[in-house]
């Protein structure tokens, strides 16, 4: 059976492993993984592992694993907020200079695709991609396409089914909340490097 939800990552483990929730009655914890770019830049992602993985990871140590991306939404300071993690599949030692960050997704978009451009004048389109999982659920990606491919994404309906391949990256802004204060918060999204429109008529 061919997977709509693919992601390998290897770098390097930061987090020791936190009780996330039980699902029956199998436990599932929470780290995290630091995964560096060809700039050299470092996303930090969030990582779901079941019980009986734990013990493949230790904080420090370089893995590569394998899995699928899913969200969920959690309550927080009296709002909303889509989070996103790697939900842990398998796990493997991998040597330190090992740098992989690769995902494929084939949903389809829910949202109008949302195209801008920087004051440097760059084409970036962000979509929201709902891919379907097993028990009639769905994981709702953001996803950000740049140059061609967001002129491309910009004029897709929703509803279209979409093959994206590319890599999960996490990023720093700044936010002014009601009382002015600046916070420092972090958003979770897919680099699209290539999109596919399927069943295409």
């Amino acid at each position: 059976m061919i997977s709509n939800n693919e992601i390998t990552l290897s770098g390097k483990c930061i987090q020791d492993m936190e009780y996330s929730h039980s699902v029956k009655t199998e436990d599932f914890f929470k780290s995290s993984m630091e995964i560096k770019r060809l700039s050299d830049k470092v996303d930090v992602l969030n990582l779901t592992v079941p019980e009986n993985l734990c013990g493949q990871m230790k904080p420090g140590g370089y893995y590569t694993v394998k899995g699928q991306l899913r969200t969920y939404n959690r309550f927080f300071e009296n709002k909303t907020c889509l989070v996103l993690t790697v939900f842990v599949k398998e796990v493997e030692p991998c040597h330190v200079t090992v740098c992989q960050n690769d995902i494929m997704l084939n949903g389809f978009i829910c949202k109008p695709p949302v195209y801008r451009t920087t004051p440097f004048n760059r084409q970036i389109c962000d979509i929201l991609l709902a891919v379907n999982r097993g028990f009639n659920k769905s994981d709702y990606i953001p996803c950000i396409s740049w140059g061609s491919n967001a002129f491309f994404t910009s004029g897709l309906a929703v509803g279209t089914n979409v093959v994206i391949k590319g890599r999960l990256q996490s990023r720093e802004y700044d936010k002014v909340g009601e009382d002015g204060q600046v916070q420092r918060k972090t958003a979770y999204e897919v680099s699209v490097a290539s999109i596919e429109v399927k069943n295409k008529k």
